[in-house]
């Protein structure tokens, strides 16, 4: 018995739960059924001749273009998802079957709506996925990077700022802010200090936040849609704020967004918290505490890579070794209170005399080491020395106490004087006693064994 084709009626396209769309080449719609309104919000007609593309969150644009060209290819995609803004500026998550017509040449898909689904799997999902961020992340700026793009799986977030809040100092800094507009249209800092201030999430809309800001009295221009803080909370209390904020055009977020944003916030807190410990026990390591100069370990670190460039390059590097004569009887006579002020002032002074890509580093209770590398030639670390005198030279006062500073300083050129770590540092070391003590350096020389 042969079987008739059947074409669903009209009638009945419109009843399926799901969406019907026919788009061109260029991803604009030729037909959609009426239940795009109930995903999408805009009924049928208002759909006919918008592009696809348009509507959807950027973030997902190019991999659904890929996914586009395999269709137009020949091969049809079940089950591919990705986001689009509604009309009401909310996200929709949009599960696609679509197969391409070539003698229609158009695109015929069914658009599902998993919202609720993708948000219930999502937050799962972010929780992991802060969790590895956390551990992967080498610094606070990598960590503030990924979590960008992670709540950007559960929001469009383009424009996302985190603010820290140091208790001690009742400070709020910026250190990651992105922002699509390069003109400030609201302060940043007072919607954030307002959650600081009360521990509570603010989101603020096109309804509401002319009206907020008004009464706060907050200067503004080019107010965005939509604003939403919510605070980053420890046991320690708030530790800041993550907030996201989008223009006209953009999403708008609502307060299931808020729900979302909080419901990550305590993970995100405890993941600043812990990068920051790491940070300063990383500190701690490699600096010294007084006066906030690397130490003997990152010295060593700074040297071996210099070591290792200079033998690569057959260049040159220069190592001084300094202390402060009579600095003893500074703590001795006026106490270690003055003494540690007078060696953060001295720290202070030399780090003025030096370039970026120079080191100096505290080695011991009045012991400097500064490596100069690259350095063209070794008669260079000599003019510094003589700076590094000038800069020690003027009088350093401290709780009325006018004290003059007169250092030893002891200089090893690489390789002249040595071939690795441990051979320059004794030689500049024994350089700088023989200066103390009224010694020519031809006797060092000799002494060490080298050739002068």
């Amino acid at each position: 018995m042969e079987t008739k084709p059947y074409t669903l009626p009209a009638s009945f396209i419109d009843l399926l739960i799901d969406a019907v769309f026919a788009v061109d080449v260029d991803g604009r719609v030729l037909f959609a059924s009426a239940a795009c309104e109930r995903i999408f919000g805009y009924t049928p007609q208002e759909m006919l001749g918008r592009v696809m593309f348009d509507m959807m969150v950027p973030q997902d644009r190019e991999r659904t273009r890929q996914s586009v060209q395999q269709v137009m290819a020949g091969q049809p995609q079940l089950n591919f998802e990705n986001r689009y803004i509604r009309k009401d500026g909310q996200i929709a998550y949009i599960m696609w079957s679509t197969r391409w017509s070539p003698p229609d040449q158009v695109r015929i898909g069914i658009a599902r709506d998993v919202t609720q689904r993708k948000r219930a799997e999502s937050k799962q999902a972010v929780l992991y996925a802060i969790s590895e961020a956390t551990s992967t992340a080498e610094d606070l700026p990598t960590l503030f990077r990924n979590i960008h793009q992670i709540i950007g799986t559960l929001l469009a977030v383009d424009n996302f700022t985190v603010a820290l809040y140091d208790q001690e100092s009742n400070k709020l800094s910026f250190p990651y802010h992105i922002d699509t507009m390069s003109e400030t249209c609201i302060p940043v800092s007072a919607l954030c200090e307002e959650v600081i201030l009360n521990g509570q999430p603010l989101l603020l809309t096109s309804e509401n936040m002319q009206d907020y800001l008004t009464e706060q009295q907050i200067p503004s221009h080019n107010v965005p849609l939509c604003w939403l803080g919510v605070p980053l909370k420890s046991q320690k209390g708030t530790i800041g704020v993550l907030a996201c904020k989008s223009y006209p055009g953009g999403a708008r977020y609502n307060e299931q967004d808020q729900e979302l944003l909080q419901f990550v916030s305590t993970q995100i807190a405890t993941a600043i918290e812990r990068q920051q410990m790491q940070a300063r026990l990383q500190y701690m390591a490699q600096y010294d505490q007084l006066t906030a100069l690397p130490n003997r370990a990152l010295l060593y670190d700074r040297l071996n890579v210099a070591l290792l460039k200079a033998r690569r390059e057959r260049g040159h590097l220069s190592m001084l070794f300094l202390d402060l004569d009579k600095f003893k009887q500074v703590n001795d006579t006026l106490g270690h209170q003055v003494g540690d002020r007078l060696l953060q002032e001295v720290a202070r002074r030399l780090k003025q005399c030096l370039r970026e890509s120079d080191t100096v580093a505290r080695v011991g209770g009045d012991e400097f080491v500064i490596l100069l590398q690259p350095i063209p030639l070794p008669e260079h670390a000599a003019l510094v020395k003589e700076k590094i005198r000038d800069a020690l030279r003027p009088p350093i006062s401290i709780d009325k106490h006018s004290l003059s500073i007169v250092p030893s300083i002891g200089i090893a050129h690489y390789p002249d004087h040595g071939d690795n770590e441990e051979q320059l540092l004794k030689y500049a070391d024994q350089a700088m006693y023989a200066e103390k003590h009224g010694r020519p350096p031809q006797t060092l020389t000799a002494e060490l064994g080298l050739t002068p």
